[in-house]
């Protein structure tokens, strides 16, 4: 079952609230420990309108803090600075914690106070999709033709396919009851049951504000009234400029008078004709300049018993505080137990609620984004902290990575360097190193024995006891003899140094996994809405076929161990047996010798990049294959075709390129890019960390 709902609306006055309501009361009534989240916080007083709401009706015993992710200040600050990321991240992080705690959350999207409607529905669809969460869209109905509602309903669907977000229901709301047969049925006709349709009326008590709800927008002070009185709906409003008999005739069912504070006559001619059978009855007066009236008509209110209809007072004048009132649209608030009834009514009515659940229950989002991927690997470190070696310790991003894993609490980290320089460079940047250990090779106690073991370890190849001790001065392997000694989990260099200067020290110290001829790398590809693992694409220049074997093995592993499924396809320029000469025998042979060594591994090749993506080419060239269409795994016959093929994805479809991860060590060592960010490094030694958890964990170590 999905763990989530996302109930958005395609552009202002929608009236979600109404859907948001109902679905939050139908999945309270299955006993399950329901959360609710909006990701951005409206702030009214210091508190979110539908947050209220919802934690009132339902007791949720949630903090208020935990139910949402930032305010519309940060995200305005924050765009401002152009940290989109840092927005998404954070609401991702709130959710994720709230989450915990909860069988299932209901999520209602932002209210569409940003710049434009398209860029705040697209900023919508790219939360719901990070959250893993399926979306409920409504649409505003109101005034328009059934043509148009169909199409834009079509579009929108269309929409949200492309955008790789996975839609639950689409609800068009606010429709006139002489449309909605015909709507329903153009939406029937159109669709043809590929999403389930709902259409929900208007319903005047729900489109029109309450007396109270024109106070609050207004900051009105409430002279006279009962707290009922305040309940009113306000059908239309009355700007009260004429003389009495003339104003009394323009008086309908439900009027706020908006008048002068000094306009005896139709203060008193309102009430009258309150008191009036004759008469229609009023919403309220709203009296307007700061003006009230004067003593004596104040005295004759305050010896009335009860006053017909209430009465407020503002400091603007009348035709801005008209103005104000005719934007204000109906809302639901906690006291407003008829328009809450209203709400429950419609939804029960005509939105199917059994339906509703079985859809909620079998649709389960299963694309991944690159924040969900990230989100999840700094969640799988934390939770059994290992120890991290970062050999370039006086290098600024690796020391700004440091300081966010040390924060966090993702691992344990040792800097290696010079102590002072070290320390140096932590003090001018400014930031927060508490717990981090520093290790200078060239003075440690450790580099003695070190040597002696890197001694014993290659003495063979002719090398001196002097060589060894000398050599354990190098950060590089001075980290990996930490690994490989025990004394730490695994390492992450590159940042500075060259890859050649990471992976010769694992490759003499560490050395390969039992059963596994080469070590080997993979790039994690984050796409918009999944996560591909491509190798080798940065270590092994032209792999014989034994050795591409054991790159696909040890790639499916390493999917695994991220909770990819593998399914892996050996990459060639021909598919299945249209194609002959060395290189697609090459792959050929090596998808043979992978199929030997790992019978249960989901393998194909040789075959194209294209057969192994799209489903469609897949039923043309490689009907019924179990990965041609569904490949997680792509293996690449050699290092010139992967690292262009990575490179082209990565800047072409703004993928996420985490990498390269080795793989085929006994121990975890990874290599950075000199080019690398604060995040590659950080997503590194998150990668590095759960590596270090699966050595640790008693299972096959060979490829």
């Amino acid at each position: 079952m999905s763990h989530a709902l996302y109930i958005v609306g395609t552009g202002p006055r929608s009236g979600k609230s109404v859907v948001v309501l109902g679905v939050m009361d139908l999945l309270v009534r299955q006993g399950r420990r329901i959360g609710f989240f909006r990701p951005v916080a409206q702030g009214e007083g210091g508190q979110d309108h539908a947050i209220h709401l919802i934690a009132a009706l339902h007791n949720l015993d949630f903090s208020y803090e935990s139910m949402y992710g930032c305010t519309y200040d940060d995200v305005l600050e924050l765009s401002r600075n152009d940290q989109q990321g840092e927005i998404q991240g954070r609401i991702l992080e709130k959710y994720k914690a709230l989450e915990a705690h909860c069988d299932f959350v209901l999520c209602s999207g932002t209210d569409f106070t940003g710049v434009t409607t398209v860029l705040e529905f697209d900023f919508n669809v790219t939360i719901a999709r990070n959250l893993g969460s399926p979306m409920l869209p409504v649409m505003n109905g109101e005034g328009r033709a059934v043509a148009e509602v169909v199409d834009s309903v079509r579009m929108l669907i269309e929409s949200l396919e492309a955008k790789r977000c996975d839609v639950l229901a689409v609800v068009v709301n606010r429709v006139g009851e002489d449309r909605i047969a015909e709507l329903s049925a153009g939406l029937r006709e159109e669709l043809q049951g590929e999403v389930p349709t709902y259409v929900l009326p208007q319903h005047p008590l729900l489109a029109k504000p309450t007396v109270v709800e024109i106070a609050r927008a207004l900051d009105a002070e409430v002279l006279y009234g009962e707290s009922q009185g305040l309940e009113r709906e306000v059908v239309n409003y009355k700007v009260a400029a004429m003389e009495l008999p003339h104003f009394l005739e323009r008086l309908e069912e439900g009027s706020l008078v908006i008048t002068p504070g000094d306009r005896s006559d139709i203060i008193l001619g309102s009430l009258l004709s309150e008191a009036s059978r004759t008469y229609p009855h009023l919403a309220g007066l709203l009296l307007t300049g700061g003006l009230k009236p004067p003593p004596q008509v104040q005295r004759l209110l305050d010896g009335l018993t009860k006053l017909p209809v209430p009465m407020m007072s503002v400091a603007g004048d009348t035709f801005s505080t008209a103005m104000a009132v005719n934007t204000l649209d109906g809302r639901i608030g906690v006291e407003s137990k008829r328009k809450i009834a209203a709400a429950l009514g419609i939804f029960d009515s005509h939105m199917d609620p059994p339906a509703i659940l079985e859809r909620i229950a079998v649709t389960r989002s299963s694309r991944v984004t690159p924040l969900m991927f990230e989100y999840d690997l700094i969640k799988r470190a934390k939770k059994q902290r290992q120890r991290i070696v970062l050999p370039e310790g006086t290098e600024e991003r690796v020391l700004r990575a440091a300081e966010f894993l040390l924060l966090r609490g993702v691992v344990e980290v040792t800097l290696l360097g010079p102590e002072k320089e070290v320390g140096s460079k932590i003090t001018e940047l400014g930031i927060a190193m508490a717990g981090v250990k520093i290790v200078d090779p060239g003075v440690s106690d450790l580099r003695e024995g070190f040597g002696a073991t890197y001694f014993e370890l290659r003495k063979h190849k002719g090398i001196s006891k002097e060589f060894a001790f000398d050599l354990m001065a190098d950060v590089s392997y001075f980290g990996t003899m930490l690994v490989h000694q025990g004394l730490a989990d695994g390492m992450v260099s590159g940042a500075v140094h060259t890859t050649q200067h990471t992976i010769r020290p694992a490759l003499e110290i560490v050395k390969t996994r039992r059963g596994c001829s080469i070590v080997s790398s993979v790039f994690l590809m984050c796409l918009p809405d999944r996560v591909l693992v491509y190798g080798d694409c940065a270590v092994n220049p032209d792999p014989d076929a034994q050795q591409l074997a054991d790159i696909a093995i040890s790639a499916a592993r390493t999917s695994e161990m991220f909770d990819i499924e593998p399914r892996v396809a050996m990459l060639s320029y021909s598919t299945g047996e249209s194609g002959t000469g060395a290189d697609v025998d090459k792959v050929r042979e090596a998808t043979r010798i992978a199929r030997q060594l790992r019978p249960e591994l989901k393998i194909e090749g040789p075959i194209q990049y294209d057969a192994a993506f799209d489903p469609e080419v897949a039923k043309v060239k490689m009907p019924g294959s179990e990965v041609a269409g569904r490949a997680t795994v792509f293996i690449f016959p050699d290092l010139n075709t992967g690292n262009i093929s990575y490179k082209a994805v990565q800047r072409s479809a703004h993928a996420v390129a985490i990498g390269p991860v080795l793989q085929g060590l006994r121990k975890p060592v990874n290599d950075l890019s000199r080019g690398c960010s604060v995040t590659d490094i950080v997503n590194t030694v998150a990668i590095t960390a759960i590596q270090a958890q699966a050595e640790k964990e008693p299972t096959d170590l060979s490829c």
